[in-house]
């Protein structure tokens, strides 16, 4: 067939890049050689509109020990010869379509970048988006998307234990779906995606290759549309129990001593593995692809070039150890098969059947490589207008706080997400630390190690959508503030950027100001970025969704004894806020969801007092002065508060002196840099004295009861009908 503009634009490539194909190449591409530059240059693969400001971030430092994006994942040290690895990564477009197997697929993509590199996984978290919790197509996504990361988690036996979960109406046809993970190894023995070796042999292992997941990185690259149904084989379909068999044989292999590098096959499949192992190792392959395992039959070069089947692997093999490799895959019933060996050309050739499909350069096919940079322009969005217009005056302040809080804790953003957890095995290996012991992050026992893990994942979207430099601080905040008040050591960042077009001026605005916002709070954190992933084209007809750039933070408990938990411990403890209040109801839910008011400015944000708050926490911790410690988020100090009485039925009699503040403000507001914490009576007067010396803001609010609830002397009535309706409210809206 004759190759043109028009068929390169068919395969979402622009003129310019396929004139620059033809200038790399010195001639024509042909249709297959098109295929694979159309996969990896596609935004999913070659972030081709978001490097630039990639590169701004802190990449290096602190406890790594691979640079960012070396790796399938990042890996840190954690002491004593140990690593951890983690990476969060995007499945959004798929599980817009197909809910279930797009989310399914997420979970285990997730998870062969963590055990490609030699590591075991021990937890998987989310963070998922969806459209308003009362429309039929948000609940068809919602239970989908849970039944699909439930099912694979579940059978692959990684605990799911931790994640978050919003309702906004911008993510009705675009829903978020991002999973992370979370794995430790022996720091020593990582395997890297490298190919080495002139003549060592390549093998293709795991699942057989199926026609599922064709062009699904081009897909991820483009926004939905009514005609996105159509190109439903883009979605992969998933075999946890492969997975797990997938998973043995590799750990099993890496013990061989018969690896040289290994990769996964993601998004873009073969072309993507032969290509960044070959550019990443300055060599080439000769692939037969002929000797692919296949589930049907008669596939094209390009189909098997760009299958996205899932639970595969690519390894490069030490010639002469070939048998150690079909051994290892035999005892494990995983189809394995030599397809190639290493070339010294750096050229990618794939042959079918003799014949040779396609001769492309792997260097010019990867990101860092030859594939495309762009610089887009951006401009303050028009809404903001509407941010700056807002006025606290002319918001009447609320006389009836408790009518307001029934109110607040049964929104869906802030309501219990019992509906969703309990279909996940949070408990599968035994390693989740706060099954019966909930605290900000997921604490969960890194066996073998001596030490625990603090994870969690956060983003409020709302902030980076009404001022994307501070969103984006606020969320590096958040996540330092939930490891830091579960007792751990915040010690690097994954994220996963959720935008709109990047070719719409205002949405990369909110890119750009959202990374470097990101960038500067890792600084200050000293947690740096150890990669991630970038989805652009979350769009829905009206527009984009809130920018979302969703961070997934890891921390250390060098010592479980420093374990912190978030409820009321024993009646009669002290309730002190660390931190100081703020006359400040902006982007908080009272002031969304109760008033209606969708414009308003971030919340109250200066990274240097977030900062110290948080040293003064992690200091009161280590230092057994407190019992208790859960920060303030969505909802304000009524909604922590409540949350801190649940686990324990217990509830809590404040008197607070508000004068000078507005009512909605002390109770709702979301002012940043606040965390509730709890001590005896007789180390109460120690701790205060120990802010007075740190310059730090306390208010003491009351003590913990039995389980009244009593607030400014009115009584509220029993914790625990408080906590049905915080528990149900999800659960009445979805089953009325």
């Amino acid at each position: 067939m004759e190759i043109t503009v028009k068929t390169a634009e068919e395969l979402r490539l622009t003129e310019a890049e396929f004139e620059l194909i033809k200038q790399k190449l010195g001639r024509t591409p042909n249709f297959t050689e098109l295929c694979t530059f159309s996969a990896m240059w596609s935004e999913h693969c070659s972030y081709k509109n978001s490097i630039k400001w990639l590169k701004t971030l802190p990449r290096d430092g602190g406890r790594m020990l691979v640079a960012a994006g070396e790796e399938n994942a990042g890996l840190m040290d954690m002491g004593n010869g140990f690593g951890v690895v983690f990476k969060i990564e995007s499945h959004n477009h798929p599980s817009a379509i197909e809910p279930f197997q797009g989310a399914a697929t997420g979970v285990g993509g997730i998870q062969r970048d963590i055990f490609t590199m030699g590591a075991r996984p021990i937890a998987s978290l989310n963070s998922l988006r969806f459209g308003n919790i009362n429309d039929k197509k948000t609940q068809r996504l919602l239970a989908g998307v849970v039944h699909g990361i439930g099912h694979y988690g579940n059978c692959f036996g990684v605990p799911t234990v931790g994640g978050e979960i919003y309702f906004e109406d911008c993510y009705y046809t675009n829903p978020l779906v991002n999973a992370m993970s979370v794995g430790i190894m022996d720091s020593k023995k990582m395997i890297s995606a490298t190919a080495e070796g002139i003549g060592n042999p390549i093998f293709f292992v795991g699942s057989a290759t199926g026609k599922d997941g064709i062009g699904g990185a081009s897909f991820a690259s483009a926004n939905i549309t009514a005609e996105s149904t159509e190109e439903l084989p883009a979605v992969q379909v998933g075999d946890p129990f492969q997975e797990k068999k997938l998973l043995e044989a590799c750990l099993e292999l890496a013990e061989t001593g018969a690896v040289i590098g290994m990769q996964d096959m993601g998004a873009a499949g073969i072309i993507c593995s032969t290509a960044e192992m070959s550019a990443k190792g300055g060599v080439g392959m000769r692939i037969d692809l002929d000797k692919v395992p296949t589930r049907q039959k008669n596939m094209k070069a390009w189909e098997l070039l760009l299958s996205e089947s899932q639970e595969r692997m690519l390894i490069c093999v030490e010639k002469g150890k070939e048998d150690s490799v079909l051994k290892v895959f035999e005892k494990w019933d995983l189809p394995c098969s030599e397809i190639g060996e290493v070339t010294a050309d750096g050229l990618l050739n794939f042959y079918m059947h003799g014949e040779l499909e396609a001769s492309v350069p792997a260097y010019e096919l990867v990101l860092g490589g030859g594939a495309p940079q762009y610089t887009r322009e951006y401009t303050e969005p028009k809404y903001f207008e509407k941010i700056k217009a807002f006025s606290l005056d002319k918001i009447e302040d609320v006389s009836d706080i408790r009518s307001v809080a029934e109110q607040l804790i049964q929104i869906p953003n802030i309501a219990s997400k019992r509906w969703v957890t309990v279909q996940y095995d949070s408990m599968v290996g035994t390693a989740n630390a706060s099954t019966n012991s909930p605290s900000d992050a997921s604490i969960v026992l890194a066996k073998g190690t001596g030490k625990a893990l603090a994870i969690t994942t956060d983003c409020n979207s709302k902030y980076v959508f009404a001022d994307p430099y501070k969103g984006g601080m606020i969320a590096v905040a958040e996540a330092a503030r939930n490891v830091v008040c579960s007792g751990g050591e915040p010690i690097g960042v994954t994220n996963c950027l959720n935008f709109g077009n990047p070719y719409d001026p205002e949405v990369y605005y909110q890119f750009v100001k959202a990374v470097t916002g990101m960038g500067d709070a890792c600084r200050k954190f000293n947690t740096p970025v150890t990669g991630g992933n970038v989805s652009f084209y979350n769009q829905n007809p009206d527009g984009p969704v809130y920018p979302t750039p969703t961070i997934g933070m890891v921390g250390i408990l060098d010592d479980l004894d420093n374990q912190m938990t978030l409820d009321f411990k024993e009646e009669d403890d002290v309730i002190l806020l660390i931190g100081t209040q703020q006359n400040d109801i902006s982007s908080s839910e009272y002031l969304h969801k109760i008033r209606k008011v969708e414009y308003s400015p971030a919340p109250h944000f200066e990274i240097d007092e977030e900062y110290n708050v948080q040293q003064f926490i992690s200091s009161i911790i280590q230092e057994k002065l407190i019992l208790s410690a859960h920060d303030i988020s969505e909802g304000g100090l009524i909604v922590t508060l409540l949350e801190k009485g649940f686990n324990r039925d217990l509830g809590f009699a404040v008197n607070a002196d508000t004068t000078g503040f507005r009512k909605d403000a002390y109770w709702f507001g979301e002012a940043q840099s606040r965390v509730v914490v709890t001590c005896s009576k007789q180390k109460a007067e120690s701790l205060k004295q120990k802010a007075l010396s740190n310059n730090i803001a306390f208010t003491e609010l009351g003590i913990v009861t039995k389980k009244e609830i009593k607030l400014n002397g009115e009584n509220w009535g029993s914790i625990t009908d408080w906590k049905e309706k915080y528990d149900t409210a999800i659960e009445k809206t979805l089953n009325p």
